[in-house]
């Protein structure tokens, strides 16, 4: 009878191998692990009745063939589909169990039992090995997805604050030139907003190769020169008062000029119709506050769906421990920041509300 025992053995020891030295394999490794334990159970079954004898050495084989089975039911729980892996798992592992039916002889059912458990400890614990593995897999996949899902936000977040604003401001020249009637000086305006719209979508690729902000570093004199551009674009004018000997942290400072851009671009979009625009940025106290107000808004949104707008903004400056108010006004709009200079305990949150830092109730690109 070794001619039975060695075909069973072959055919185990034959998926086993492939499985585990031919990896392009090991998805589909489901539908010849089935066979290979039908095979098996088929063997022991023609043990069991007397149609097959044990001879010697074939204990030996069958220990060969159980530890074959066992490595493919570790295999395919780990790279097969998982409908498929349960029912050639079970299988596999069943054809393990009881294999050593084939040469003991047991005293009754339940010592039958036992055995089988016995040698079903060894299938289990592959089984279980290749479902762990799986689940490190599986988690590994989905950390990726979401590192990529959150750059991707991050981008689309990045080129929503600063390219918008950039080409809002072309179009405000564009407009300009047409009513005032000179086009050469608002074609000269738009290029350079056009350039600035250039710059950003290189730092945007830069962004891909390097963990950085797209926001200028360093001081807080890109305020003054958005707020000059915007004054120069539209006929809203805005009133800066800063302190120019203000330093702030580079993310802070990359942060504050955020905020101010996401504000004029709302406004630019929102509240075409505005003749002023007071902002004020001034720290103190370890606090960096930002006041932005404005008249003429409307209370009509864009039909134009941009990105993330002042809810995202809000949720940036909250991971920085800060907070931003957008509300109504008697005459227009406010949108108010505070951002921490330093992790001082002296600065408090006026509200810790969600109701008083929601941004979306503002207008928003």
């Amino acid at each position: 009878m070794w001619a039975v025992a060695l075909v069973s053995v072959v055919v185990a020891v034959a998926v086993a191998a492939t499985g585990l030295f031919r990896s392009r394999l090991r998805p589909r490794l489901s539908a010849p692990a089935l066979p290979a334990a039908g095979v098996s159970l088929a063997v022991t079954l023609a043990y069991l009745s007397g149609a097959a004898r044990p001879t010697p050495g074939v204990d030996a084989l069958g220990m060969i063939e159980s530890v074959a089975l066992m490595v493919s039911a570790g295999l395919v729980i780990r790279y097969a589909p998982l409908r498929q892996a349960v029912l050639s798992t079970s299988a596999a592992g069943l054809a393990a169990a009881v294999w050593p039916l084939r040469v003991f002889t047991p005293a009754s059912p339940l010592e039958a039992i036992g055995v089988s458990a016995f040698w079903g400890l060894g299938a289990l614990l592959a089984t279980a090995m290749g479902a762990y593995l799986r689940f490190l897999d599986v988690r590994q996949e989905r950390a990726v997805a979401d590192t990529r899902t959150a750059l991707r936000l991050r981008l689309a977040r990045d080129l929503h604050d600063f390219l918008a604003h950039d080409i809002s401001e072309m179009v405000a020249h564009a407009q300009a030139g047409r009513v005032a009637g000179d086009p050469l000086q608002a074609l000269e305006r738009i290029e350079n907003a056009g350039q600035r719209a250039l710059s950003t979508l290189d730092g945007t690729l830069d962004t891909l190769h390097h963990d950085r902000p797209l926001s200028p570093a360093g001081d807080l004199g890109g305020i003054s020169e958005a707020a000059e551009r915007f004054s120069a674009a539209g006929s809203a004018q805005v009133r800066l008062r800063m302190d120019p000997a203000v330093t702030v942290p580079v993310e802070t400072a990359a942060l504050a000029y955020r905020i101010v851009i996401e504000g004029l671009t709302n406004i630019r979009r929102h509240a075409p119709q505005a003749t002023r625009v007071d902002l004020r940025v001034s720290a103190s106290a370890g606090v960096l506050e930002i006041t932005m107000t404005n008249d003429g808004v409307t209370r009509m949104r864009s039909r134009r769906r941009g990105g993330s707008g002042l809810p995202g903004l809000a949720g940036l400056v909250e991971d920085r421990g800060g907070e931003l108010v957008a509300r109504a006004v008697p005459d227009g709009w406010s949108l108010t920041a505070r951002l921490p200079l330093e992790q001082s305990p002296m600065w408090s949150p006026e509200s810790s509300s969600p109701t008083t830092r929601k941004a979306s109730a503002a207008p928003s690109a």
